[in-house]
C-alpha cells in the first residue's frame, strides 16, 4: 500500500469520504466527469451494460454477471449499496475486491480530484471505474445508484441500457409520479444503442425519451415476451427463442421479468458477446444475491428482504403468499425517514401479525419512536413492539415454533440483522410450541 496515501485502511478512507462533501446527495455530472477524465476511467471495459430502475437493479446485474462469467467472459460489476462489507460493491468474476485494491483506487481518486469535492457515492463510483478499467475486462456491469440522468454512473456511455422497473421512490429527487421518474431513468439511454425495459407497463415518458435520444427501444410484452410454464418458462425475442428455461434461483415471480430483460440485452449484444444456452441455464440456476426475499429455513423461518418501497412490498407479499407458514409473521422493520412508511406498512399488512419497528445506526433512518408512531397510524397499535436498536430485538422478539420472522425496510435493516442473528438464534433455543 502507498505509504504516502492520505489513509492506510479502508475504514479510514470511508469515514473520511462520508464528510468530504457538504451534501450527502448532490446530483450532477460536472464534478465527477472532470475527475473521471483525469483518471481516464470512462471506458471501464470493452463492453459496458448500464442498469437502472426502481426495483430489480441488483438482481439484473447479478444475473448478467452469473450468465456472462459462465459463458467464459471476464466480468466486473459495480453495485450499491452493500449488505455487510463495502467490498461487495466492486466485484471481479463475482468476487468482492480486496481492501488493498479499494484503498489504492481511493488514493488515485484523491490525487486526481485536484481540489474537487466529491460525495461518498461519487468517490466510490470513480474508484470502482478505475479498478474495473485496470482489469482488461470483457464486460463491465454498472448499477445506477439514484435515478439515471444525473447519477454519477451516467458519466459512462453504456453499450446497452436496461431499465428493470419504474415505481415511486426517491420522489424528492426524481419527481412525484412515474412519468417524471421514467424521464430520469431514461437518462442512461444512448443514441443508436439498445434501451431495454422489463417493466411491462412502463410510463410513456420512458419510450418517448428513447425515441428522442435515438436509442433502440425494446420493451417486455411488446418486443420480447415470457410465458410461465410449470416449473419453467419460455422466452421469445427478436431472434432465437428459449423454451423450458429454469426459473431464476431468486424468489418471486417478478424475477422472471428481470431475467427476460437480461436475455433481451444479451441477444442484442450477441455479435460481440455470444452466449450459449448452457451458460444461461447455469446462470439462472446458480444465481445468488443475499437479502432479496432470502428464505432461511429453521424452527422459525427467517425471510430477509431489502425492500423499501410499495412496489417491492407488494412483490414480497405475493411471493410469501405462495409459501405460507403455520404460525404468525413477525416483521422487524427499519426504514429511512424519507420513505413512505405508511404505504409500505399498508402493503405488508395482509402478511404481518406483529410489528417490531427498530431504530437503525444510520443518520438518515427514522427513529424507532417515529417508526412506531407511523406504523400505529395504519395498523393495530397493540401489535407493535418498539425496539430502539437492533440489539434489543432478540430479547423482545419471541416467536413460536412454526412462526416466521420477516426482516425488511432497507439494506441497513437486513445488514444489522445479519450482524445480530447469532444472538437471535441463542435467544430462540427454548421456543414455545
Amino acid at each position: 500500500m502507498n505509504s504516502s496515501a492520505r489513509f492506510q485502511t479502508l475504514d479510514q478512507w470511508l469515514r473520511w469520504q462520508e464528510g468530504l462533501h457538504p451534501r450527502t446527495i448532490d446530483l450532477g455530472l460536472e464534478r465527477v466527469a472532470r475527475v473521471a477524465a483525469r483518471l481516464q476511467c470512462l471506458q471501464p471495459a470493452a463492453t459496458v451494460i448500464t442498469v437502472a430502475g426502481t426495483n430489480g437493479k441488483g438482481s439484473a446485474v447479478a444475473l448478467l454477471e452469473a450468465i456472462l462469467t459462465r459463458a467464459g467472459y471476464r466480468v466486473g460489476s459495480y453495485t450499491s449499496p452493500h449488505l455487510l462489507r463495502y467490498n461487495e460493491r466492486v466485484r471481479l468474476q463475482g468476487e468482492p475486491v480486496a481492501d488493498e485494491t479499494l484503498c489504492a483506487a481511493f488514493d488515485r481518486v484523491d490525487r486526481a480530484r485536484a481540489g474537487d469535492s466529491l460525495t461518498y457515492f461519487e468517490f466510490g463510483t470513480l474508484a470502482a471505474l478505475d479498478i474495473l478499467r485496470r482489469q482488461s475486462l470483457d464486460v463491465a456491469l454498472l448499477e445506477v445508484g439514484l435515478g439515471g440522468r444525473l447519477d454519477a454512473v451516467n458519466i459512462v456511455d453504456g453499450d446497452a441500457a436496461l431499465v428493470t422497473s419504474i415505481g415511486l421512490d426517491h420522489t424528492d429527487w426524481l419527481g412525484k409520479d412515474r412519468e417524471a421518474i421514467g424521464r430520469e431513468k431514461a437518462g442512461i439511454f444512448r443514441a443508436g444503442r439498445p434501451a431495454v425495459c422489463c417493466d411491462s407497463q412502463p410510463p410513456a415518458s420512458l419510450r418517448a425519451a428513447a425515441d428522442e435520444r435515438g436509442a433502440s427501444w425494446h420493451c417486455l410484452g411488446e418486443d420480447f415476451k415470457l410465458v410461465e410454464r410449470g416449473r419453467g418458462w419460455h422466452w421469445q425475442g427478436g431472434g432465437r427463442p428459449y423454451r423450458d428455461l429454469p426459473r431464476p434461483a431468486l424468489a418471486g415471480a417478478h424475477q422472471l421479468a428481470n431475467a427476460a430483460g437480461v436475455l433481451m440485452v444479451l441477444q442484442l449484444l450477441e455479435q460481440r458477446l455470444p452466449v450459449d444456452r448452457s451458460a444461461i441455464e447455469a446462470g439462472l440456476r446458480w444465481l445468488r444475491l443475499p437479502g432479496r426475499i432470502e428464505r432461511i429455513a429453521g424452527t422459525v423461518e427467517q425471510v430477509l428482504d431489502v425492500s423499501h418501497n410499495v412496489a417491492a412490498a407488494l412483490a414480497l407479499v405475493d411471493t410469501l403468499r405462495h409459501a405460507p407458514v403455520v404460525g404468525e409473521t413477525h416483521a422487524v422493520i427499519g426504514m429511512m425517514a424519507d420513505k413512505d412508511i405508511e404505504a409500505f406498512v399498508r402493503a405488508l399488512q395482509p402478511l404481518v401479525s406483529r410489528w417490531y419497528p427498530v431504530g437503525l445506526a444510520v443518520e438518515r433512518a427514522a427513529s424507532a419512536a417515529q417508526m412506531e408512531q407511523r406504523i400505529a397510524g395504519v395498523s393495530d397499535a397493540t401489535a407493535v413492539t418498539r425496539c430502539d436498536s437492533m440489539a434489543q430485538v432478540p430479547e423482545r422478539l419471541r416467536p413460536r415454533r412454526g412462526d416466521r420472522v420477516l426482516v425488511c425496510g432497507s439494506f441497513y435493516t437486513v445488514s444489522e440483522w445479519l450482524a445480530l442473528r447469532p444472538a437471535f438464534g441463542q435467544a430462540q433455543q427454548s421456543l414455545p410450541g
